[in-house]
């Protein structure tokens, strides 16, 4: 059973990659933008970032998710920006992530199992393809707030970081080969 989370700032392609690569290996896909609220897309469509208040009841909900497909056993893809350390670790641990004296408790709420997606490249590139996408809540002038609090994953987080200046194809064939050719995140 496999959980992974692609993520970036807005605009790396993380539903792109991330629905494709659902689709190829017939897993379950979410995209996070779905679950936001509707003051937190008001507030990115009026050009205003969204801050941690904003961004902590829907990262516990889109643990909620997660933990459902675990639960189940079902492999799924979640399409989430999971731009700094704390947003991953409550998207790992639920709630409990964000209470500094709170330890880890066994059985149901013991953290997930997830392997962390980082689509990564230049602000330049990224913000071509806002400037290209119509229709979309985030408009491009936030792209600079996503880069300046983009904690980027490091040990122990269980990651891979792959450039997004390479083709779609690549990207899902690397993703692929970590998650089925002995990535030790499952263990």
């Amino acid at each position: 059973m496999v959980l992974l989370v692609v993520m970036g700032v807005s605009g790396s392609g993380k539903t792109t990659v991330g629905s494709r690569l659902a689709e190829k290996l017939g897993w379950k896909f979410y995209d996070a933008d779905d679950y936001h609220s509707p003051a937190n897309k008001k507030k990115m469509a009026e050009g205003i970032p969204l801050n941690d208040e904003d961004r902590i009841p829907w990262l516990c909900a889109l643990h909620d998710i997660l933990r459902r497909e675990d639960s189940s056993r079902q492999n799924a893809i979640l399409a989430c920006s999971a731009l700094k350390k704390m947003y991953r670790c409550v998207l790992v641990s639920g709630a409990s992530a964000t209470e500094s004296n709170q330890t880890e408790q066994p059985g149901e709420n013991a953290a997930l199992k997830i392997l962390f997606v980082h689509l990564d490249g230049p602000m330049e590139i990224i913000a071509g393809r806002l400037e290209k996408r119509s229709g979309h809540f985030m408009p491009p002038k936030l792209l600079k707030s996503q880069f300046d609090i983009l904690e980027p994953p490091s040990a122990p987080e269980n990651f891979i970081t792959l450039s997004l200046e390479k083709s779609l194809p690549e990207i899902v064939l690397e993703i692929e080969r970590a998650v089925f050719q002995g990535k030790t995140f499952l263990e």
